[in-house]
């Protein structure tokens, strides 16, 4: 968490393989990204998790779109140190830190917020992000000022700046890096550095 804090950036690989996620894993690192994650729903997820974990120990390989307690054992057993959910499953939560692992469930609600820190969430998911605005986070984070909350789901490379100012702990990206060279990925996580 400590890491995902310093860089404000969660790198999110969706890829029709395990080939793929790797290769994808592979360029965010060398872009200088040091948490990223690879969805369950990439074929070869954990395998690609696997390899990523064994290759870059000093970054945190995670895994996405993790539903439900089997899968997150079977993650957390392929290397991952971060367990990310779009919904709110106490088992989830619980399993991760069973096992040391960082875990952030999707929750939308303040009530959600709420009920994912009493169950020992590290931080929250907001998902999707495209459904709110930074302005939202800001007003909810006023009440809810002890939440960590990352935004995911349409969070582009213009509006993430807007999410880190507005009191995101950091921000959840897929396609909007893969689109985008080396260059853009550097120049984004300077951008973050300035954003609070």
């Amino acid at each position: 968490m400590q890491t995902l804090a310093a860089q404000r950036v969660l790198g999110i690989i969706r890829a029709d393989g395990a080939d793929a996620a790797v290769r994808a894993g592979e360029t965010l690192i060398g872009a200088g990204l040091r948490v990223i994650e690879v969805s369950l729903t990439t074929p070869g997820a954990l395998h690609a998790i696997e390899r990523l974990a064994a290759r870059h120990t000093g970054c945190v390989v995670g895994a996405g779109t993790v539903l439900d307690e089997a899968a997150a054992r079977a993650s957390i057993a392929a290397g991952a140190r971060l367990v990310v959910s779009p919904n709110l499953h106490r088992a989830v939560v619980r399993t991760a830190h069973r096992y040391g692992v960082a875990v952030i469930p999707g929750a939308a609600t303040p009530t959600e917020w709420t009920q994912a820190l009493e169950w020992g969430a590290d931080a929250v998911k907001l998902f999707p992000a495209s459904a709110h605005s930074p302005a939202v986070l800001r007003d909810v984070l006023a009440a809810l000022p002890q939440v960590p909350v990352v935004p995911t789901g349409g969070v582009s490379l213009e509006s993430a700046p807007q999410w880190i100012a507005a009191g995101a702990l950091a921000c959840g990206i897929g396609s909007a890096l893969s689109a985008h060279g080396d260059e853009a990925v550097s120049r984004l996580l300077a951008r973050l550095a300035e954003a609070r």
